[in-house]
């Protein structure tokens, strides 16, 4: 008996051992690519987050990472975040900005709150030789989330407002794709208290569902986009009522400064804690702070 609970436990390692050893291996392999494709994120840059695989991956099989912050001992988080990067995937800045703020968590996580960070939801868009908005599948994944009657407003949306501009198909049916499919389940796991879509070129902030929209982050001012059929902000936002922050930067292609990288966290952190919850009192020392 003692043997077979031996053997048992033996195998258990191994078995698990090698998971992990996977697991690294496309970790490894997937920041290779993103390191030789952004000048701004390097190889060892990425690899130093301590990013780990999801049980999501992209139309190619690309896996999705993701890093999470968790609640630290005898600190109870104000809430949780859920951070996302790249879910466009010719906006290289939004997956290169989202890897500074993840080197600044890994300095200077508080536990203020429990973050869920996404530095790249389209892997293959991005990583195709010609990077494109759309994934592989020539879907906007901004465009396919399952609001309310989808089918009458996403698809008339990209008929009649669009020209059937292929950059903003919808897709055949809402979460028609698995990188829309598995960060809606992420968001039903995670029930995160607000979400920060990070995106670019507009150069402004936009807000959808409740709470006090942020009238600034760093060097970029709320001006509303307006609210696109089967996007994120809509759906969540609105349908579902968390709140959506989308940080549109200047370029997608040119990297802000640091002071304005460190600028937008800052004041982010600021209105996160502030607006979080519905709770009026907050401490006012705790931060996860920007470098300075």
């Amino acid at each position: 008996m003692k043997k077979n609970i031996f053997k048992m436990f033996f195998f258990a390692i191994i078995f698990f051992s090698i998971v992990d050893a996977e697991e690294e291996n496309l970790v490894d392999k997937q920041c290779n690519r993103i390191g030789n494709k952004l000048g701004s994120v390097s190889v060892e840059d990425c690899l130093a987050i301590g990013l780990s695989v999801t049980d999501g991956e992209s139309f190619e099989e690309a896996p999705i990472l993701i890093k999470e912050y968790p609640p630290l001992k005898k600190r109870e988080p104000l809430g949780k975040v859920l951070l996302i990067g790249g879910i466009h995937g010719d906006e290289y800045s939004s997956v290169s900005v989202v890897f500074k703020w993840l080197a600044t968590l890994n300095k200077h996580h508080s536990g203020l709150f429990h973050w869920h960070i996404v530095p790249l939801l389209n892997p293959d868009g991005l990583l195709r030789k010609g990077s494109q908005r759309v994934n592989s599948n020539n879907v906007d994944l901004n465009r396919n989330f399952p609001i309310n009657d989808w089918e009458n407003t996403a698809i008339k949306y990209w008929i009649e407002e669009t020209g059937k501009n292929p950059r903003y198909y919808p897709g055949p049916e809402a979460l028609s794709e698995t990188e829309s499919n598995w960060l809606l389940g992420h968001i039903n796991v995670f029930r995160p208290d607000v979400i920060v879509s990070v995106h670019a070129p507009h150069g402004i902030i936009d807000h959808d569902g409740p709470r006090v929209a942020p009238e600034k982050l760093g060097a970029l001012y709320l001006n509303y986009l307006g609210t696109y059929p089967g996007s994120l902000g809509n759906y969540a936002g609105i349908q579902r009522q968390i709140p959506v922050i989308t940080i549109e930067l200047p370029y997608a292609g040119i990297m802000p400064t640091k002071d304005e990288i460190s600028g937008i966290w800052r004041d982010m952190v600021k209105w996160l804690r502030k607006n979080i919850t519905e709770k009026e009192t907050v401490r006012k020392n705790d931060q996860d702070a920007a470098p300075s």
